[in-house]
């Protein structure tokens, strides 16, 4: 009868153990959950948004560069794009950037109002 009553209670013990353990590892995966939500899926939205952008670029359009130059894009390559950012001398001054270094697209003859 004893060991019966001894393997109960072994029984009854190794199920808390296994509950409070579940319970002490229950904040650390909300904190993951709270994470995924805040910080990784907006940025992993961004980097989809700017993907579509940079794939989307044709000639013609004005851009914003990450590095602050506003232009129009002249040529468009695979990997490269050419850039107008001024005239001298009734010739163009063209730069070639990488496609991902483009920011922002701008609306059509934004910068002849500037």
């Amino acid at each position: 009868m004893q060991a019966v009553d001894l393997l109960n209670i072994i029984t009854a013990q190794a199920a808390g153990d296994a509950t409070s353990g579940l319970m002490g590892m229950l904040p650390i995966i909300l904190m993951f959950v709270i994470l995924y939500f805040l910080m990784i899926r907006p940025q992993m939205k961004r980097q989809k948004e700017h993907r579509n952008l940079v794939a989307g670029l044709s000639k013609g359009d004005e851009v914003i560069t990450s590095g602050g130059l506003l232009g129009k894009v002249t040529k468009v390559g695979d990997a490269y794009i050419t850039i107008e950012v001024a005239e001298l001398a009734d010739k163009p001054v063209e730069v070639v950037m990488q496609r991902t270094a483009v920011s922002n697209v701008l609306p059509k003859g934004t910068i002849k109002s500037l």
